[in-house]
């Protein structure tokens, strides 16, 4: 990878984690797990997905990092 995809790599990984525009249509649920924004003329999405670390448990207590994995994707939509 050459260090402008580094660049734009690690300037998108900022843009998630400064991401603060949820709104009902991007999170029903309330829980701030899916974002999209611009970036050098580049639509990226990126979302969270949550695995239980205890499977023989049905429920997930997403507030717990003993109890609940959390899986950060970030790419191009046009890819996802």
């Amino acid at each position: 990878m050459d260090r402008r995809a580094h660049m734009v790599k690690a300037a998108a990984l900022q843009l998630v984690a400064e991401f603060n525009d949820f709104n009902e249509e991007n999170d029903p649920r309330g829980i701030r797990d899916y974002g999209s924004f611009d970036y050098c003329n580049r639509e990226f999405w990126w979302k969270i997905d949550f695995y239980t670390l205890e499977p023989w448990h049905d429920s997930l207590d997403l507030s717990d990092p003993k109890k609940t994995l959390r899986i950060l994707t970030v790419g191009l939509a046009s890819d996802l």
